[in-house]
């Protein structure tokens, strides 16, 4: 049976000798900071992405919008594969893909937030030049997301139709203690145990000892990246904001919706779902049809 089948992403982490395997799905809580970037780090006319970075769940004719997702700390694209049945009939799906891992194994997995967020923006600038798009990120992911509609909207390129941050805080008081959980000075047990809980990882990784000392390596070297951020202050974005949260997820603050409404100038909505950092499973596996902008109608097509 082949790492895809198992549910498992190939990963390499950074002066790792060779490929790893870790698990697809593991969370975290994360910051991000918007820095100033270049409209030539992100022109749309000359993106070019490969499909190991840019990952396309589904290909439909002619899609009104695509979902675009980023993962959380530690994790790949593979948790995304549950919303395919669930997605509207004119919504594509395309998961991001961070170095390290899956089809980017031989790359290092990023050491800073800044080469994590330059690689995003890129991979997000080459799906927003092929049409309309509302941009997902979950815990690590959610303020990547916020990062990454920043930036694009600072190089004057094409932002998201809706931005959707789910299991974060804001990222305006920095990288908090309540943010750094899991840390980076936990031993393997502890993280194994916060993956158990509050992740998404596969119980045949939790059976094999290898499979689980990859899982670590890279949750790991993805804390490493998510410990550098910092926030830029007066950062924010211009487009309708949607914050997802979990009832029962320790990593959220009290008033984290009312942190993340200061954060727009755009439409606000906070929706607090069943569940811990990912929900319920039955929650998460049909999330899509939480997102607002997914049954929102399309925007008309601008006449010439």
């Amino acid at each position: 049976m082949s790492a895809a089948e198992l549910g498992v992403a190939g990963t390499r982490a950074p002066g790792a000798g060779g490929p790893d395997l870790s698990a697809a799905g593991i969370g975290a809580p994360a910051g991000t900071g918007a820095d100033d970037v270049s409209a030539d780090e992100v022109s749309a006319a000359d993106v070019s992405v490969a499909d190991t970075t840019v990952v396309r769940l589904t290909q439909r004719a002619e899609p009104a919008r695509t979902l675009v997702c980023l993962g959380f700390c530690g994790g790949g694209t593979a948790s995304f594969h549950p919303w395919i049945p669930v997605l509207p009939d004119d919504t594509d799906l395309v998961a991001i893909c961070y170095p390290g891992r899956e089809g980017r194994f031989l790359e290092d997995c990023a050491q800073t937030w800044d080469a994590l967020a330059a690689d995003a923006v890129h991979a997000v600038a080459s799906v927003a030049a092929n049409g309309p798009y509302v941009l997902f990120g979950h815990s690590m992911g959610g303020w990547m997301a916020f990062e990454v509609t920043a930036r694009l909207a600072a190089a004057g390129a094409a932002v998201p139709q809706a931005l959707v941050v789910s299991a974060c805080n804001a990222p305006d008081q920095g990288l908090t203690e309540r943010d750094r959980f899991p840390a980076q000075e936990q031993h393997d047990g502890e993280l194994l145990d916060w993956m158990r809980t509050h992740g998404l990882l596969p119980a045949h990784v939790l059976d094999e000892p290898e499979l689980t000392e990859m899982a670590v390596e890279l949750m790991r070297a993805d804390i490493r990246a998510r410990d550098t951020f910092t926030f830029a202050p007066g950062t924010r974005v211009d487009v309708p904001l949607h914050v997802l949260s979990g009832a029962d997820d320790p990593v959220i603050d009290a008033d984290a919706g009312t942190r993340w409404a200061a954060l727009t100038t755009g439409g606000f909505r906070h929706d607090v779902l069943p569940g811990g950092h990912f929900y319920t499973p039955a929650v998460w596996n049909a999330l899509p049809t939480r997102i607002a902008a997914l049954t929102a109608p399309a925007p008309a097509p601008a006449t010439p």
